[in-house]
């Protein structure tokens, strides 16, 4: 054996990055097309690169977490590194969105100057970007149809089966809704969670209501509205208090999230700062920023688009700003884990965990064991 064998072969920066190929990926059609090259055709070009990139890296994450949840029992370890991943893909639609004001230094002549060569392309063609889609959990009856066509249509058949393949294998949607119906505290010994937050639910009601028809500096009509807005056990908390109703709503398509796992999803919420709940905690609330920030991304690509083209219709034949702002509005994913605030309790009002489950939701191993030396 040569004592001096290298273990580890050399690589330089240039060839490790690619950057030979990656550089020369920039093909101005206003340079081929037209007399005059259009400056920023580069910026358009380079800043779809970047966005293509970056939704690579997106799929990369997203797949490492779907892997993880993707188990019978999700070992507790996977969350936290879940919750770190799922953070790392919000900070990387933080900086998509902020790609959107880079574009926006191109002004609407400057963009003019070569968007008649775009034809038919469009950013609906994206396979990268359906895919994350996709592996979140958008449902194809909840998109928008897109010029009338199958949102798969403009792809390859390759393309097409991969798509297809991610659905009937279960989004990150829907293996958090599994994991989510295991929940094992709802019903732990002799503590019902239901029952129990039923009686603070309607305990806080009547005393709330109480309040607003005593007092003595309220209008009638001011009065009807605080009640109004207060709701009670028929309103805001059906849906979570009675069963046949959430299912109601789940069949509509007002709500997506199966009752155990809305139940489970709230438990988490109220009681997050039990020790064992603060990771699954941390994890919905990393879920809820990742769907509030593709909406914002989605947005803010409307409002460029409106700012770029007005009224224009899209280069790839949408209705342009229409088009994206509607998808803004409805394509929200995890909008259920949204809605868990409008069924929140003040920590004043929340039933006493019995000693038992708090022990079973905290560290009280480690603290016996301090005890006792």
């Amino acid at each position: 054996m040569k004592t001096n064998e290298k273990k580890y072969s050399t690589v330089h920066y240039q060839q490790y990055l690619a950057l030979d190929e990656l550089l020369d990926a920039q093909h101005l059609r206003s340079e081929k097309l037209q007399k005059e090259p259009a400056h920023d055709e580069m910026l358009f070009i380079i800043v779809h690169q970047s966005y293509e990139l970056w939704f690579k890296q997106v799929i990369h994450e997203l797949e490492s977490v779907m892997e993880m949840f993707n188990q019978n029992n999700v070992d507790e370890r996977s969350i936290g590194v879940s919750v770190a991943r799922c953070n790392r893909v919000g900070e990387i639609f933080k900086l998509l969105i902020e790609h959107i004001r880079i574009m926006e230094t191109m002004t609407p002549l400057d963009f003019l100057d070569f968007r008649n060569l775009l034809f038919p392309a469009s950013g609906f063609q994206s396979f990268q970007f359906r895919k994350i889609e996709n592996m979140l959990g958008l449902k194809e009856d909840q998109r928008m149809t897109y010029g009338n066509h199958h949102y798969a249509a403009f792809f390859s058949e390759e393309e097409q089966k991969e798509l297809d393949r991610i659905v009937k294998e279960g989004s990150l949607f829907d293996l958090v809704e599994d994991w989510l119906e295991r929940t094992p505290f709802l019903q732990f010994r002799n503590f019902r969670f239901l029952s129990s937050y039923r009686e603070s639910v309607e305990r806080m009601i009547a005393k709330e209501t109480e309040a607003i028809e005593s007092s003595d500096y309220l209008s009638v009509k001011e009065k009807e509205m605080r009640l109004k807005m207060l709701g009670n056990t028929d309103t805001y908390f059906q849906s979570v208090l009675d069963p046949e109703a959430h299912a109601e709503r789940l069949a509509s398509g007002q709500l997506k999230l199966s009752y155990k796992a809305t139940l489970a999803a709230l438990m988490i919420n109220l009681y997050n700062e039990e020790p064992i709940l603060q990771l699954p905690y941390r994890f919905l609330i990393a879920l809820v920023d990742i769907d509030e920030l593709l909406t914002t991304w989605r947005y803010r690509h409307a409002q460029m688009v409106l700012r770029m083209l007005g009224k224009k219709v899209g280069t790839g034949g949408s209705s342009g700003h229409n088009y994206l702002r509607e998808t803004a509005i409805r394509h929200h994913i995890f909008g259920d884990l949204h809605n868990i605030s409008t069924l929140l309790i003040p920590r004043s009002e929340l039933p006493v965990l019995p000693e038992a489950v708090r022990k079973e939701l905290g560290y009280f191993y480690t603290v016996a064991k301090e005890t006792e030396s």
